[in-house]
C-alpha cells in the first residue's frame, strides 16, 4: 500500500491510501476509528494495516487525488532522521575526490557505516520549494535516497531479523550546503537548514515489495538524469544499517533511516553543479513514486 499524508482545504490534514486506480482513499472518512496521523498508524503495526485494508475494501472515502495536496508522509518525525554517508561505492569515491570530504580517517570507502542525523524540523513535502537562498555559501546540492521507515522498534536488532522491523519505505532528498558541510568538519549544519529534507511522495509498506534490493533510484535535475543505482549497490545493506544503529540506540516506530545516495551529485562535476533558483529536482523509485521539488 502507498500510504500518504495530505491536506484537504475543508477538512485539514489527514492520512490516506493512494489506490491502484489513482484515487485517494481518505482514511478518516473510510474508517473514522483509525488514527489521523501517520506516526500513530505506524505504532499500530500489522493490526493497523489490517484495518486500513478493510477500509479500502469498504469503498468509502474515495476521491480524485487531485483535490488534495500531498505533504511529507511523516510531516514531523518524532526524532532526528538517521542518515548514512558514503554508502555507494562510486559516490564514496566521487565525494572523496571532490575536496569536500572532511570526514575522519581520510578513506574513500568506509570500513563501517557513517551515521549522522538531520533534525525533524527540516522536513518538507512534495512540491514544496527547497529554500536554497537560506544557504549563505550558495553551494546547495541534492542527494536522492531510499529511506527505511521503522515499524516495530527495538535495541540490539540482528541483521538476520532486521527486515521484520521495517514498516515501509519512502524517499528523501538529503539536501546539503556543501561549503558548510566542509567548513565545520562534520555534516550536521550543512544538511540541517530549514527545508533541506524533502520527503515523499508516499510511504510504501514493506509487504508491497518482493525485493527492495532490486529497486532503482533515479534523480533528475531539470529533466537531466544525474543519479541512477539499485539498492543492491549499497556498501552497507539495510539489515547492516539497522543492526549498527540499534546496537546502542533503541529504534522506535516511525524512525527514519536514509540509506545513502548514489554517484551523480552536484559536487561530482567539474565545476560543481549546484542547485539554483528555478531548478527542479525529481527523485524516482517505483513503486514509491516521484518526489519532486522546485528550488528557490
Amino acid at each position: 500500500m502507498r500510504l500518504v499524508t495530505f491536506e484537504d482545504e475543508a477538512a485539514g490534514r489527514r492520512i490516506g491510501v493512494h489506490a491502484d486506480d489513482g484515487a485517494l482513499v481518505d482514511l478518516a472518512a473510510a474508517a473514522p476509528d483509525l488514527p489521523r496521523d501517520m506516526l500513530a498508524l505506524i505504532r499500530l503495526g500489522a493490526e493497523g494495516l489490517g484495518r486500513v485494508r478493510a477500509a479500502i475494501d469498504s469503498g468509502l472515502g474515495r476521491a480524485a487525488s487531485g483535490r488534495r495536496r500531498l505533504v511529507a508522509p511523516i510531516p514531523r518525525p518524532a526524532r532526528n532522521v538517521f542518515c548514512v554517508g558514503k554508502n555507494y561505492h562510486e559516490h564514496a569515491r566521487e565525494f572523496h575526490g571532490s575536496g569536500f570530504d572532511a570526514s575522519a580517517g581520510g578513506q574513500a570507502i568506509p570500513d563501517v557505516p557513517i551515521v549522522f542525523t538531520k533534525p525533524s524540523s527540516c522536513v518538507i513535502g512534495p512540491d514544496e520549494a527547497i529554500p536554497a537562498h537560506l544557504d549563505p555559501t550558495h553551494s546547495v546540492d541534492y542527494e536522492g535516497e531510499l529511506t527505511v521507515v521503522i515499524g516495530e522498534g527495538g535495541r540490539g536488532i540482528s541483521a538476520g531479523d532486521a527486515y521484520r522491523h521495517v514498516y515501509g519505505y519512502t524517499l528523501i532528498n538529503d539536501v546539503t550546503a556543501r561549503t558548510l558541510q566542509h567548513r565545520h568538519k562534520q555534516w550536521f549544519l550543512g544538511k540541517s537548514i530549514d527545508g533541506f529534507c524533502p520527503m515523499g511522495p508516499a510511504l510504501l509498506t514493506a509487504d508491497a515489495i518482493a525485493d527492495v534490493t532490486a529497486l532503482r533510484l533515479e534523480t533528475r535535475v531539470n529533466g537531466e538524469l544525474r543519479q541512477s543505482a539499485t539498492v543492491s549497490q549499497l556498501i552497507f545493506d539495510i539489515p547492516t544499517l539497522i543492526e549498527t544503529i540499534s546496537a546502542g540506540i533503541t529504534l522506535e516506530p516511525g524512525d527514519l533511516i536514509a540509506t545513502g545516495t548514489p554517484a551523480g551529485v552536484g559536487i561530482g562535476f567539474d565545476p560543481p553543479r549546484y542547485l539554483q533558483a528555478g531548478d527542479r529536482v525529481d527523485i524516482t523509485m517505483e513503486p514509491i513514486g516521484t518526489l519532486s521539488n522546485p528550488v528557490r
